[in-house]
């Protein structure tokens, strides 16, 4: 498997790591911003060729997939591209920030057949994987869960706290974490969806605090707090209220209600949510079937992102 990847950033960075660990793949291309970018990080990931040009990789009959870690205003567009160019995608979250863009990937995605996978990692993070193997295996069922998703980002910067080229938003990149996870740990659908903002920044033009309540057809509730202004302890955090116990994730790891940590080391081959992501993308390219988070199966997050977006502006 001959991997390109577009964004050599932050989150790039955790995604060439990831692929160094699985046997088969190579990284054939970088494509970055800044050439010189682009030629440090192919040379330290082996890389034979960088560019600033992703058309120019698409081009090339050495890269079989694409991971693109770019801008999230040039996601939707570029999964097209690449797709069009008959290469696999697997593109960062969020995979758009119009509902009307989700619906275009996926129709391509449905046109070629190539696989299109789009980054929700907490599906893979081991202490999600988890609490979905118990639901599964019908140990637990979700009353509600709580999250909190807290940043302190009053300048443009990204997850390294470098300056960063674009601007975030809390909801169509951060809420769409927990949109996307509500609805697969509970398998079913959000009926009611509601959201409240705070101020936008006078100089970045976003929300900077965000409320949004959620409502399943089964009765199941979400209540999602979203800030890049919280001095504190920086993540999101989810609290599992379920008939059987309650669980509290960070990232990788899990703890019970009354934080006592669990081992899910056991859980997946690694601890690492973006190795077991990019595991995903590329044993579902070699075994021809539907990776879990496909464009598809992710679809109906971008569906309520839209609705809540409506709503917001409506306020305006």
């Amino acid at each position: 498997m001959r991997i390109a990847l577009a964004g050599a950033g932050a989150f790039g960075i955790k995604h060439l790591d990831g692929l160094m660990n699985i046997d088969g793949v190579e990284i054939t291309s970088i494509v970055s911003r800044r050439i010189e970018q682009a030629e440090e990080v192919a040379a330290k990931y082996g890389a034979s060729h960088a560019t600033t040009d992703l058309n120019e990789t698409l081009a090339r009959d050495d890269v079989d997939a694409v991971i693109l870690c770019t801008p999230t205003q040039m996601h939707a567009e570029q999964s097209i591209a690449a797709m069009r160019a008959g290469k696999h995608v697997q593109v960062e979250i969020p995979l758009c920030d119009r509902w009307e863009d989700a619906l275009a990937v996926e129709q391509v995605q449905r046109e070629t057949g190539l696989t299109c996978m789009v980054g929700h990692t907490r599906r893979f993070n081991p202490s999600h994987q988890w609490v979905h193997n118990r639901i599964v295996a019908g140990e637990l069922s979700i009353s509600q869960m709580d999250v909190q998703t807290y940043f302190f980002r009053r300048t443009n910067m990204n997850a390294l706290g470098q300056p960063r080229s674009w601007t975030d938003h809390l909801l169509w990149h951060h809420a769409a974490h927990t949109v996307d996870l509500f609805q697969y740990q509970t398998g079913e659908r959000v009926v009611v969806a509601n959201a409240v903002e705070g101020p936008k920044h006078p100089d970045l033009g976003i929300a900077m605090d965000m409320s949004i309540q959620l409502l399943t057809d089964g009765g199941k509730i979400c209540t999602l707090s979203l800030s890049f202004n919280n001095d504190g302890p920086l993540g999101a955090f989810f609290r599992y209220i379920c008939d059987n116990g309650t669980y509290i994730a960070r990232y990788d790891d899990l703890f019970t209600g009354n934080d006592e940590k669990i081992d899910v080391s056991k859980v997946a081959v690694s601890m690492n949510g973006i190795e077991l992501q990019d595991r995903e993308f590329v044993s579902a390219i070699l075994e021809s079937r539907e990776p879990n988070s496909s464009v598809s199966g992710v679809l109906d997050c971008y569906r309520v992102l839209g609705e809540l977006e409506v709503q917001l502006k409506s306020r305006d």
